[in-house]
Parts: C-alpha cells; structure tokens; sequence
C-alpha cells in the first residue's frame, strides 16, 4: 500500500512542517539576506516506558502547533506509533525522533501502519449518513456488500464504473457514491453534483449527468457536495473512482464487477457504513 507520505499528503504537512527542508533554489538567495536563525534545542526529559499521554507532550513540545490525535504502543520496545488524522508516524518516548513510514511485520506479512489507517478509514465513512449519500442497491434492498465510491461527474472511469452498476447489484454490491469533484468548488463538475443532489430523482439524474447528457436543473438547495469534498480531502484521496470498502480497504481506480466482487470478499465483511 502507499507510503505514509504518499498516502496522506495533505496530512503529512502536519508532522514534517516544523521540519520541512527549505527549497533548494530558494536556500542561496534567503542566507545571504539573513543569517542562520537560531535553532531551538528539542525537549528531552525523562519520560516512563508506556507514559503515552508524557510521550505526546514531549512530542508536542519538540513540534509546536502539532495535532496529536493518538499515541500507541507498537510491537517494537521504545517506539511508539503517532497518529494526526491519516497521517502515522513513529516517535521514541522522549519525542525527539520521529520515523516517517509505514511499519510493516516482514515475519508475518502484516502491514500494521496499513491496518491502522485502514481502520481509522471505515470509522471515518461510517459516520457518513446514509441520508448524504446517492445509492443504488440490489433489488429488494438485500446487498451483501456496501461500498462507498468517490466520484466525478467529469472523470471517464467513473462514468464506465457507473455503466456497470447493474452488474455490481446482481453481485450484491450496494454502491453509495459520494462527490469528488476534483477541480474544486465553484468549478463546472462542481456545479454538475450539486444539480444532481437538487434533482427530484437523484439516481435518475447522476445517471443522466454521467451519460453526458448534459442534466440541467437547480443548484440552490441544501446539499452535501462541499461536505463531501472536504472528506475527500481529510482522508488524502487524490484521484477517480475511489473505492472504500466495508472494512476502510481503499482502492483507488476502476474495478470490474468481478474484481470487486474478489477484493469485498476478502476485506468487505465489516458492518455495512451509515
């Protein structure tokens, strides 16, 4: 799976921007107009194996400004796992050094940083009503997966995804979309999933607006689309489709029914979202 630094880009400034390296072609032109600022000692002090709420102050107090969400212990004695949004990271007790990178089992596979942010995904796309998602079930309401869907009006493998919504239902696969429009608010895709939010029939219009068929109507009415973009964001996504699964599994890009199918029977047994 993506990196830590990958994965949660806009996070990530949130653990390195007190470290954060100045530009190269900046560097030459900034020291010859000010000299070297001073640079504050880090704090260390004495802090107790497994003090988890001492470790987060030391940390905090090296990184001022910093959010710490969570501190963990790890299966690794003297390292603890660091969490700011869907950002890890993994600090020693005295919070003077932070690891920036996934932390992985290579004796069992496992991929623990992974498995973390995988769980933080499914608590974070299970909060979200299912009053502010568009979904298209199996008949009769009986899905045996759910899957939350990311998407652009304007993005080509969203629109094939979306052709194949009624293989993905007679597979038993529910499909909530939420709106990613990429080029931000104020923009046409925008615009586009707030007038299908507005619709009377909001499946009938998506579907009609994903077709290309140029689905006019209102923008004006109380919806969820800035919302959703801000989720978007908050949980790193940077492309469409993006698939969650029920378990916080996320796959970026266009899947087949039968590959869908193959990846929720291995991670998609989790209590259906909203």
């Amino acid at each position: 799976m993506r990196t830590f630094s990958r994965s949660a880009a806009a996070a990530l400034a949130l653990l390195t921007a007190a470290c954060a390296p100045q530009k190269a072609e900046d560097a030459s032109t900034q020291a010859a107009a000010d000299p070297e600022p001073a640079v504050p000692a880090p704090v260390v002090a004495d802090v107790a194996p497994g003090d988890l709420d001492a470790i987060k102050g030391r940390l905090q107090a090296n990184m001022p400004g910093l959010q710490v969400d969570a501190v963990r212990a790890t299966p690794i004695e003297g390292l603890y796992e660091v969490q700011s949004g869907f950002n890890f990271g993994y600090v020693t007790p005295d919070g003077r050094y932070l690891i920036d990178g996934d932390l992985n089992d290579i004796a069992s596979g496992e991929r623990l940083t992974e498995n973390r942010r995988r769980t933080a995904r499914a608590e974070l796309i299970g909060g979200l009503a299912a009053d502010q998602t568009i979904e298209y079930a199996p008949a009769g309401g009986d899905a045996k997966y759910t899957v939350t869907v990311f998407t652009d009006i304007d993005c080509g493998y969203c629109r094939k995804l979306h052709e194949h919504i009624a293989e993905y239902n007679g597979d038993g696969i529910a499909v909530r979309y939420v709106f990613f429009p990429r080029s931000g608010p104020g923009t046409s895709s925008f615009h586009k999933a707030e007038k299908v939010w507005c619709a009377a029939d909001r499946q009938d219009a998506l579907t009609e607006a994903k077709l290309g068929k140029g689905f006019e109507g209102p923008r004006d009415c109380s919806n969820p689309v800035m919302d959703h973009l801000r989720l978007a964001a908050e949980l790193g996504l940077r492309g469409t489709p993006a698939i969650v699964l029920p378990d916080g599994e996320l796959i970026p890009g266009y899947q087949e029914p039968a590959q869908l199918l193959k990846a929720l029977a291995e991670h998609g047994s989790a209590p259906r979202p909203g």
